[in-house]
């Protein structure tokens, strides 16, 4: 038992470090994607900034960074489902599927790599809007709090991202899964309050997911909430525990049973 365990680790790590050396030697991807999360704060936060209310007042880019973190996040299942679908057109997932190796090393090195890349994303992601202003005022233990839930929303939306990059045929079709983030993205808190929108989107936005990660984030950031009166909205903190632990009880079976199914 001990030994499989052994084994498992280190094909798992040998995964990682595979995934590590690509963003090594081709940094721009890392780039790429901490590209829009960045041109939005510049575009919403100094643009359209002084036309933005956030209810119950507060500054509106203390408000909008926290929404950013969470967005880059979300974002970061495209690229996960681009690497899949490389490496299983490429040959590669098949590659791996012939040595003897374990058999959970591609899936969980997969995403102990997004999760060290979302490590780095964030911390500069947070330099930036230092840099800009902004000012968490919830201390340490609160900054520490944010951070963990933003990785929690990021390792659920992993599986999402390695079951669609499975289930794609091509990695330009991958590509077009930001058609599918964008509106989930915009749909939300991380702009606008809910409370904010017409009564129906407001309604939606307030459940969609991200949203509840994002009005936790500020809670614990001691950033602006602007959170309404309805359940959802009142039990944030809650809720961004449990939407990632559903997503990834739907989407974490559902990628290892087409993981499966890739030698049949």
């Amino acid at each position: 038992m001990g030994t499989t365990v052994y084994w498992a680790v280190a094909d798992c790590w040998n995964v990682v470090r595979r995934g590590l050396t690509h963003y090594q030697r081709q940094p721009v991807n890392i780039a790429w994607q901490l590209g829009f999360p960045i041109l939005s704060v510049l575009l919403y936060g100094y643009v359209f900034g002084s036309a933005m209310t956030v209810p119950g007042g507060g500054d509106y880019r203390d408000f909008l960074m926290p929404g950013m973190f969470a967005m880059t996040m979300a974002f970061g299942f495209i690229n996960t489902a681009t690497l899949v679908v490389y490496d299983a057109t490429k040959g590669v997932i098949d590659r791996f599927r012939s040595m003897p190796m374990a058999p959970s090393a591609v899936v969980s090195g997969r995403g102990v790599t997004d999760l060290l890349v979302a490590c780095a994303e964030l911390t500069i992601l947070m330099l930036t809007a230092l840099a800009i202003g902004w000012r968490p005022a919830g201390g340490v233990g609160g900054g520490l709090a944010a951070f963990a839930l933003l990785l929690w929303l990021r390792f659920a939306l992993i599986w999402l991202g390695v079951w669609l990059g499975l289930l794609v045929p091509n990695p330009e079709a991958a590509g077009g899964l930001f058609a599918v983030a964008f509106p989930l993205t915009m749909i939300s808190s991380i702009f606008v309050a809910p409370q904010l929108m017409p009564d129906w989107l407001g309604a939606v936005a307030a459940w969609n997911p991200l949203s509840s990660t994002v009005a936790a984030v500020r809670e614990l950031f001691g950033s602006p909430v602007g959170a309404g009166d309805s359940w959802i909205e009142q039990h944030a903190l809650l809720m961004a525990w449990v939407w990632p632990a559903v997503l990834t009880l739907v989407f974490f079976p559902l990628a290892a049973r087409k993981f499966a199914a890739l030698g049949r």
